[in-house]
């Protein structure tokens, strides 16, 4: 312990990344960015202070994409030309990558935000490179921005990719996809829509109107629950609707696969 301890207090990224472990768990605001200041002065090549700036100190998107963009350049000369080559294909199972990989994700998410979608995709696609365990979920924001961007070939190669993805998010996608390029009836697009009404039986009555959206509280997803129904619809929902005839596929299929109710039976 005290080696560890005395190569810590050698490396000022260390102890910055440190400081930044307590800002995250302090209750204050103005504390949290206090600290970030105070780790990039022991090193400005901590790029989780800069994460925490954009996210909470940043003025305008711009101003955090500023944050983000020296998020990355930090982690970029954190790990060197040496840690890129070592941890490559294993990215985030190894700590020091990971303010990397926050603040390069940050940056994606800022440009995609600001109508930057195709520099987005540039990046997003260089993560799963770095780390195609993707543990962050980019797969699922690259598909968005892929179909936004109405790249199809790209996104069925990403679905192809992570085809034992079983996530309703996935599923639903994956299901409008088909749907659009094969049409109702189709084996597919009806098989990965009865997936995905598996996977979550709310998405069809949020999707068109039946059921009030009901979005997360705490950040965190439900699997099969409202909320993350409610998460899908706000991603995805605009292309569904946009798509003609969609909807009504989609509901005939659940509505098909749902449980016959018992005569004289009620919900409780």
């Amino acid at each position: 312990m005290s080696a560890i301890t005395g190569r810590e207090a050698e490396d000022p990224v260390a102890s910055a990344q440190n400081l930044m472990y307590e800002a995250w768990d302090h209750p204050s605001r103005r504390t949290r960015i206090d600290l970030a200041h105070k780790a990039l002065a022991i090193s400005p090549l901590c790029a989780d202070a800069y994460v925490l700036l954009a996210e909470e100190s940043a003025a305008s998107s711009e101003q955090a994409l500023e944050y983000f963009r020296k998020g990355v350049e930090a982690g970029e000369q954190a790990l060197g030309p040496e840690g890129f080559k070592e941890y490559e294909g294993h990215f985030w199972g190894f700590l020091e990558t990971r303010p990397y990989m926050r603040a390069r994700a940050g940056l994606a998410a800022t440009l995609n935000a600001l109508g930057k979608v195709d520099a987005a995709i540039s990046h997003y696609k260089e993560m799963l490179r770095l780390n195609p365990n993707d543990n962050q979920g980019i797969r699922y924001v690259l598909a968005g921005c892929l179909m936004k961007r109405g790249a199809m070939e790209a996104l069925k190669e990403l679905f192809k990719e992570y085809d034992e993805d079983g996530s309703a998010l996935w599923l639903y996608s994956r299901a409008l996809v088909a749907f659009r390029e094969h049409g109702p009836g189709a084996a597919d697009a009806d098989a990965f829509a009865r997936s995905a009404i598996s996977a979550n039986r709310h998405v069809p009555a949020v999707l068109t109107g039946r059921k009030r959206a009901k979005p997360t509280k705490n950040g965190y997803l439900t699997v099969g629950g409202e909320d993350e129904a409610a998460h899908y619809v706000e991603e995805w929902g605009f292309d569904w609707l946009t798509t003609p005839g969609a909807t009504d596929w989609l509901t005939r299929i659940a509505t098909a696969g749902a449980p016959r109710q018992k005569k004289g039976s009620s919900d409780r």
